[in-house]
């Protein structure tokens, strides 16, 4: 008989998405520049505008028509209120995803909201007429297909 305790049953690993202007296309560069990066597959992805994250957006009392900020969910499988984090809260908790030095930016967090924010609404605003309406496309690498909630 072992007088070693039981080993405790590991709890499932946190499942981060990234939701995203799916029409946007500076949103669409965004995720494939975060898919090229994220080497370990940790990060899925699902457009705003797609039903999973519709149904996320209104359980969590968010707006559902908005699709100025991106929303970092922490954890999809286990949602929790509050958790979601938008406009440049979500891209550098996005950032500290991928690990590595990519969480050097992920430390732009220590300034306050009121300084980041505006630049991220000014390129929300504006983002159509600089970077073009997204046109779908076959994804560069096919294998990233499961990375998505919807497409």
């Amino acid at each position: 008989m072992s007088s070693h305790p039981p080993t405790p049953t590991p709890a499932p690993s946190a499942q981060p998405v990234l939701l995203y202007d799916g029409e946007c296309g500076l949103c669409n560069a965004v995720v494939r520049f975060l898919l090229r990066r994220d080497r370990v597959g940790r990060l899925k992805f699902a457009p705003l505008q797609s039903a999973p994250a519709q149904a996320y957006l209104a359980a969590q009392g968010l707006p559902t028509a908005d699709f100025d900020s991106l929303v970092f969910v922490p954890d999809w499988n286990h949602p929790a209120p509050g958790a979601a984090l938008l406009r440049t809260d979500g891209a550098l908790a996005a950032f500290a995803e991928l690990g590595g030095g990519w969480r050097i930016i992920a430390k732009l967090r220590v300034l306050p909201r009121w300084l980041r924010d505006p630049f991220y609404k000014l390129v929300a605003k504006t983002r159509y007429a600089i970077f073009g309406e997204y046109k779908p496309r076959p994804l560069p690498n096919p294998a990233w297909a499961e990375r998505f909630l919807a497409r």
